[in-house]
């Protein structure tokens, strides 16, 4: 499967609209944040499948703080621009109802990682998440 991929440039647009319509502090902490984020996700050895590139795009953006404010809404926002590029546009809808609260927890150091990649590929393989998915979410996040 050949694999598209955003610049640089193309996520900070995509995170100015997002402040734009939804307000926040506009600018970029720190451009470097993108441009690593860009040269990882197309290496295979660290990304080898496209919910590895996926996940990383969510987690980096939500939890790295590149940008001065928005950070979790445009890493949802960014992630969609992924799916979109690689023909996933079905799954758009889903992918931003389910992140939104992912993303937060993500940032509240209820879920890691792994979890979240757990998470994206079950919206990836199923278009939802699946009941054990559902289940461990529910568990993690009350036993917190």
């Amino acid at each position: 499967m050949l694999i598209n991929y955003f610049e640089p440039k193309h996520a900070i647009r995509i995170h100015d609209k997002i402040l734009e319509i939804s307000g926040g502090l506009q600018g970029i902490r720190d451009v470097g944040q993108l441009e690593s984020l860009s040269s990882h996700i197309v290496n295979d050895e660290y990304y080898p499948k496209f919910e590895d590139k996926l996940t990383h795009i969510v987690y980096s953006l939500a939890m790295g703080h590149a940008f001065n404010d928005g950070n979790k809404r445009s890493s949802i926002a960014i992630g969609g621009l992924f799916l979109i590029l690689n023909g996933y546009n079905n799954l758009i809808g889903t992918f931003f109802v389910e992140m939104e609260n992912i993303v937060i927890w993500l940032a509240e150091h209820k879920i890691d990682k792994f979890f979240l990649s757990e998470i994206i590929y079950s919206l990836l393989t199923y278009g939802e998440l699946t009941e054990e998915i559902k289940l461990k979410l529910v568990n993690l996040i009350e036993s917190r």
